[in-house]
Formats: structure tokens, C-alpha cells, sequence
């Protein structure tokens, strides 16, 4: 599970020339992880080989259309459980005690609820923390991957692998207040206009750039050759 997770982080974040040009890597640990059944694995291949198949300005491009500009699909998980509210920022700050409770350090412009990011803490935790911790996002997983798939999109298939590995369903009530939501067009640059009138957005480092670049990247891909370690879980 924990190599699953980390290949899953590592797809979602933003698609510099360092990801794409660790395919074959990506692919030999997918190969070699005896715990993800087969036609996971089959997801997972799909979208490593279209990432290493596509221009990485292209990569980028799309990516940047769907993540940044579409809020809707966000990454960042409070995005859509606290909008803009106050509330927000003291999630923040306690998904943040959480991860330093149990060792994992992240740098200070990284936001702690930006998925490969979570993503890559479930990694070293133990499978109880992560379907605890999955199960808990699992609406925004499937409603993100359901709008992905509205969307044709081969993103949809990494979501796909995490509602398997919550081994879980979603809170109905929850999942069916994100469905309700009016879907983003990433087009509509009045909508834009209005979006950054109430937020800063950096685009390309608002999700993945900055947040998950090269360095975070590469540690990402050497620990994924590593079994997760299993630190003891403390009570929030």
C-alpha cells in the first residue's frame, strides 16, 4: 500500500521534466509492489505512460487547466470542505501538528492539505491511520474523480486507486453536497477574474510546483524503492 501511495503522490503533482523522465522508474517499482492488485497497477501504468508519452509543456498545460484553474478539481483537500472561511486556516494548522506529531517535516511554503502532499504522509503511516485518514477525504476523492471522468480525463484513474485502498465509502451526505457544486470551466476567464479577486493564485506552484518540486520529488521516488516505515500513531 505504501508504494502505491507514494507513485499516486508523485503523479499528482505538478509534471516537471523530472517527473516525466521517471517513468521507467515509476514503472519498475509499480512492477515490483506485491500489494497492489493488478488491475490497480493497470490504472497506475495507464497514466505513468501517457505523463512520459506527453511534451512536458503540454503536461503542464493540462495539468495547470484542470488543478489550478478549475476549482472544482482542486488538490488542496480544505479547498473543498472550508472554502475561503477562517476555518481553513486552523485546519491548517492542525493537519500541520499532525504531520510534526508523528515526525514528517514539511518545508514552510508547502500547504499541508495539497493531496500529494497528504498522500505522501499516508505512506509512512500504518494501514489502520490510512484508511482511517482516506476514508475521511474519501468524498472529495470520489467527487473529484467522478468530475474527471465527466472530463474524459486519465487523471481520473489515480483516484480510482485511492477509493480502493480507503477500503471504504464515502460519507453520502458529504458526497452529495460536492455534486451539487456547479462545475468550473477553466475557460471562463471572467469567472477567473473573479477568483482572483478574492484569493492569490500562482499557477503551476499553487499546486504542485512549489509545493512538490524537484527536491520532495526525487526523495519521493527513492523512498518509494523503500518499505514504509510504521511509526506508532498518536490520538489528535
Amino acid at each position: 500500500m505504501a508504494n502505491a501511495l507514494k507513485i499516486v503522490s508523485v503523479l499528482l503533482s505538478y509534471p516537471g521534466q523530472d517527473l516525466i523522465d521517471a517513468g521507467r522508474e515509476l514503472n519498475r517499482q509499480l512492477a515490483f509492489d506485491t500489494l497492489t492488485a493488478p488491475k490497480q497497477k493497470a490504472w497506475l501504468q495507464e497514466l505513468i505512460d501517457d505523463l512520459v508519452g506527453m511534451d512536458v509543456y503540454d503536461a503542464q498545460e493540462r495539468y495547470v487547466m484542470l488543478f489550478d484553474r478549475t476549482r472544482t478539481l482542486s488538490l488542496h483537500l480544505f479547498e473543498h470542505v472550508h472554502g475561503e472561511s477562517r476555518d481553513r486556516g486552523q485546519a491548517m494548522v492542525d493537519l500541520a501538528e499532525m504531520y510534526g506529531r508523528q515526525g514528517f517535516e514539511i518545508d514552510a511554503g508547502e500547504l499541508p492539505d495539497y493531496l500529494p502532499l497528504f498522500l505522501e504522509y499516508l505512506s509512512t503511516q500504518g494501514a489502520e491511520e490510512v484508511h482511517n485518514l482516506l476514508g475521511q477525504t474519501l468524498h472529495i476523492i470520489t467527487a473529484l474523480r467522478e468530475r474527471l471522468q465527466k472530463r474524459g480525463s486519465i487523471y481520473a484513474n489515480a483516484f480510482l486507486v485511492l477509493e480502493v485502498l480507503a477500503a471504504a465509502e464515502p460519507d453520502a451526505e458529504a458526497l452529495t453536497v460536492l455534486r451539487a457544486e456547479p462545475e468550473d470551466d477553466p475557460a471562463d476567464l471572467e469567472a477567473l477574474d473573479k477568483v482572483w479577486e478574492e484569493e492569490v493564485v500562482t499557477f503551476g506552484g499553487n499546486a504542485g510546483e512549489g509545493t512538490c518540486g524537484p527536491d520532495r520529488l526525487q526523495r519521493q521516488i527513492r523512498a518509494a524503492r523503500r518499505p514504509a516505515a510504521q511509526p506508532e500513531i498518536g490520538g489528535e
